[in-house]
């Protein structure tokens, strides 16, 4: 007779380490933002192809198609490019808040001294770019343009260090996925404060009301997304309505989202040893105890996992295999020609990227470390910090983004060149770096305080 049947159920695998609940969506983001990136890439030429063929007039046209409602009064109607850069983007940002949490609640992020390294080097990469392209555009057009060199291309930047392997360490990665959400979440701040119209303060109040709502329902219990979704797209719409510039609505409701589970592995496995999957029973009701069982642990099996890490699990692939590409292919085409160019506009942007970038990244983090706020690991040596501060100059899609924001036609097209030139030549900057120079190499002992 075979008593680990009438017992308790045997131990088939090895127990699970709390390492494990954090690696796994770690691993999972870098490898969907890896293939992302390429997926991003072929969107980008594509455009670029597109905007430089005889079909380049029919392709603007069509991302300028206006969609939306007329009833009465009320009108909401945008153009194509207008739904995918205000609607669709607000579901990155709130991937990326909801990553942001993740880290800040069960990841790297929640070892203070360690955050604090990731998040003075993410403020260096966005106040020194910054600087210097205020510096070059003093007085010029473009200057109002100063948030586009403050923002880092996740995606791009996860790809380039897959293209690595296992040449780097692994907190090379953890380091530079922390600074580029730092950076996205700062960015999107600034297109809240710095590029938003004339506030309207009725809708702004009806927009902080959804959002007492939603705090109020986490409260009282609720655990189904359906409402939370309803009431989000309601805040969505009173913020743009406001003049705020409405992606920062994905960055709020993200970072309120739950990072904490609210069934144990040990609640888990209490529920699921009373299931029973057919019971003998001859009623037809659904409403018996064992069925009423099966449908408890359903629910349990669900909420073992927090709701930040279920949505990331859902949105992920679609922000980075839809949405991501989608952007870029509305808005990367540039016409390869040199006139109506702002040349300085241009060379601000990539001084900004190419330069402070990587400088504001190893000043601050240095300082961070002088200052005892912050701690950096052993094998995280100042060459690989280097080789990632290049890195981090990668701009693209967050810069393509503010850069809509801040410019019309007559310099979109300048902010265009130099965000692509940067782009490119901090990514083969970066990689340069990383790998021909020995990264490797041993830290004397307190070298990282």
């Amino acid at each position: 007779m075979n008593t680990e049947k009438q017992g308790s159920p045997p131990n088939t695998r090895l127990p699970r380490q709390s390492i494990d609940r954090l690696a796994r969506p770690f691993v999972r983001f870098l490898h969907i933002e890896s293939a992302g990136g390429t997926v991003l890439l072929v969107f980008t030429v594509a455009a670029m192809v597109l905007s430089n063929s005889p079909w380049a007039a029919a392709f603007e046209h069509f991302w300028e198609t206006s969609i939306g409602l007329h009833i009465g009064p009320l009108e909401l109607t945008r153009s194509l490019r207008e739904w995918i850069n205000d609607g669709l983007m607000t579901l990155f940002f709130f991937l990326v808040a909801l990553e942001l949490k993740r880290e800040l609640i069960l990841g790297e992020l929640n070892k203070p001294r360690t955050a604090a390294l990731s998040i003075a080097a993410a403020l260096g990469g966005m106040g020194v770019p910054a600087a210097i392209f205020l510096a070059l555009q003093s007085g010029q057009s473009g200057a109002h343009g100063w948030g586009i060199v403050m923002a880092t291309d996740t995606a791009f930047v996860i790809g380039c260090l897959a293209l690595l392997g296992s040449r780097i360490p692994q907190s090379l990665r953890v380091f530079m996925l922390s600074v580029a959400i730092v950076d996205d979440v700062g960015a999107i701040l600034v297109v809240a404060i710095g590029y938003s119209s004339d506030i309207a303060w009725w809708p702004l109040a009806l927009a902080g009301l959804g959002v007492g709502v939603i705090r109020a329902m986490a409260k009282l219990g609720f655990r189904g997304f359906t409402l939370y979704i309803l009431i989000g797209v309601l805040i969505w719409f009173a913020v743009d309505a406001s003049g705020i510039h409405a992606t920062i609505t994905g960055v709020m409701l993200g970072l309120m989202t739950p990072a904490r589970r609210w069934v144990s592995d040990e609640r888990l496995y209490a529920i699921l040893s009373q299931v029973i999957a057919h019971p003998a029973t001859r009623e037809s009701s659904g409403a018996t105890s064992d069925r009423h069982t099966l449908q408890m642990a359903e629910t349990a099996a669900r909420e073992t996992l927090s709701p930040v890490e279920r949505l990331e699990i859902v949105l992920h692939p679609w922000v980075g295999f839809v949405i991501m590409p989608l952007f870029a292919f509305a808005n990367a085409g540039l016409p390869l020609t040199l006139k109506d160019i702002d040349g300085l506009l241009a060379v601000a942007i990539f001084s900004g990227f190419v330069f402070g970038k990587p400088v504001g990244i190893l000043l601050f983090s240095w300082l961070a470390i002088r200052l005892h706020i912050a701690t950096r690991p052993p094998e995280l040596t100042w060459k690989l910090l280097v080789g990632g501060g290049f890195l981090a100059g990668i701009g693209f899609t967050m810069a393509l983004f503010i850069a809509n924001m801040a410019f019309g036609e007559s310099l979109i097209d300048s902010a265009k060149l130099g965000i692509f030139l940067a782009s490119i030549f901090s990514a083969v900057a970066g990689l340069v770096i990383l790998r021909f120079l020995p990264a490797r190499e041993g830290t004397p002992a307190g070298a990282q305080e």
